[in-house]
């Protein structure tokens, strides 16, 4: 792995890591609220093209509790530039997901689902051993409510 690609994996790892998302399976849970955002918005895909409005909406919700849940765990103190374009991102996330539930918009679950697999890649290329040094850090609340 090259220095800029150490130094941003690091920095990313960062913006959760003063916020305990990265605690004693803190950096897992953040993996499993990605992977289980991503279930979410492909049952919200199905559920539209059967018409099922609720479980649509359902599905579609929990997606952005995760990502206000993601959102909440940013610690803005620790990289601005990094920290600042995430939230960003997740507020886009959030306004899209609210478009595509009004608009029965597949297409916007789609990109939704592209940034967030996008998400997930770059947390999950984090090495083990940058991951170990946050152990005993306790995990957010509402990351375990979800």
């Amino acid at each position: 792995m090259n220095r800029m690609n150490a130094r941003a994996i690091s920095q990313y790892r960062n913006v959760y890591a003063q916020r305990g998302a990265n605690g004693p399976g803190g950096y897992h849970v953040v993996q499993m609220l990605l992977a289980g955002a991503l279930d979410r918005l492909a049952a919200a895909s199905g559920h539209m093209h059967s018409q099922d409005v609720a479980a649509k909406g359902e599905c579609i919700s929990r997606v952005i509790e995760i990502i206000t849940a993601l959102r909440g765990a940013l610690d803005h103190g620790v990289d601005g530039e990094l920290t600042s374009r995430l939230d960003a991102l997740y507020e886009y996330m959030m306004h899209r997901l609210f478009i595509a539930n009004v608009d029965n918009d597949p297409e916007l679950l789609e990109e939704v689902s592209e940034l967030l697999r996008s998400l997930k890649s770059s947390w999950d290329a984090i090495p083990e051993q940058v991951q170990q040094p946050l152990a005993g850090t306790p995990v957010p609340r509402s990351a375990v409510s979800l």
